[in-house]
């Protein structure tokens, strides 16, 4: 599917509200809340990819608010605002992240009258499954989320993922004694539990629904996602391709899920960080226009 760009400029009305989360483990979460313009068209949660601030959702954010959506932006524990010390004594897993940050976001934004949409990148989109609360959600769509294993992805690209998993990051680790990715300039430095977390999943075809001592739990989980969802991944997304994507969205059984596959126009790169850059601002549009169908009253 190709979308045509346009050069229309994300306009900056909003006035951020900086909040604190509370999680139900007792962690406090730094949070940014964008207050709708005009009449609310719905909430909307953004679930980072693993190791990205949430700064880099904001051009998004004031976006959709202009749009009429009340938005929420945060950090997992770990990360940005959600940092509370050392990273060296900080014990958290991919599971906290989903169990408690964003089941927290979720409840913060949800309003009984109000549709509620869940946006996730990468990570994000993997936690749609994993929070206790999804019954709460209208609707979900992600970029780029998918199972991390290397075999979806190009040889070049599996070769350098094999080198950053068993070479670069293990050296890392055992330096700074958590994940070091800001020395990579890859994103946010990660705590050694998310670290491990992904090391082990990256290894399996279908990432944590093949971890053996996770996998009926997992499964059962993401059995119990009932809402729509979209699935969009580019095709130059080098990390979560479109089969990935596949691989991973397909334990949504129950769910009412549909996949886009966005091409880049010629002289457009979007790979697996650009989703949330200014020049996707159509794929946010279609996006947005997407909720306010599937939360429109059916006739």
């Amino acid at each position: 599917m190709r979308i045509s760009l346009t050069s229309q400029p994300v306009k900056q009305v909003a006035t951020p509200q900086a909040i604190s989360l509370t999680t139900l483990d007792g962690y406090a979460l730094g949070a940014t809340r964008y207050p709708a313009q005009g009449e609310v068209k719905g909430n909307i949660v953004v679930a980072a990819a693993t190791g990205v601030h949430q700064g880099f959702y904001r051009r998004f954010a004031v976006y959709a608010s202009d749009q009429g959506f009340n938005v929420l932006t945060f950090d997992y524990r770990g990360i940005g605002q959600s940092k509370h010390g050392s990273l060296k004594s900080l014990t958290t897993t991919f599971l906290d992240w989903g169990k408690y940050d964003v089941a927290a976001a979720v409840d913060a934004m949800h309003q009984d009258d109000v549709p509620l949409f869940l946006v996730g990148h990468s990570f994000g989109g993997q936690a749609l499954g994993l929070i206790p609360n999804h019954h709460l959600l209208t609707a979900a769509y992600s970029f780029g989320s998918g199972a991390g294993w290397g075999g979806w992805m190009s040889k070049v690209e599996a070769l350098k993922v094999k080198a950053l998993w068993n070479l670069v990051l293990p050296a890392l680790v055992k330096w700074k004694g958590y994940m070091a990715w800001s020395k990579l300039g890859m994103g946010e430095d990660l705590p050694i539990g998310i670290y491990k977390d992904w090391k082990r999943w990256c290894q399996y075809p279908y990432y944590f629904f093949d971890d053996p001592e996770l996998s009926s739990d997992i499964r059962s989980a993401f059995a119990q996602v009932t809402v729509p969802y979209i699935a969009a991944t580019s095709t130059d997304d080098a990390w979560i391709p479109p089969k990935s994507r596949d691989a991973f969205c397909k334990h949504y059984v129950n769910s009412n899920i549909g996949y886009l596959d966005i091409s880049p126009t010629r002289n457009q790169t979007i790979g697996h960080m650009g989703y949330f850059r200014e020049e996707c601002l159509p794929y946010w549009e279609g996006m947005l226009n997407w909720f306010r169908e599937v939360s429109s009253p059916k006739i």
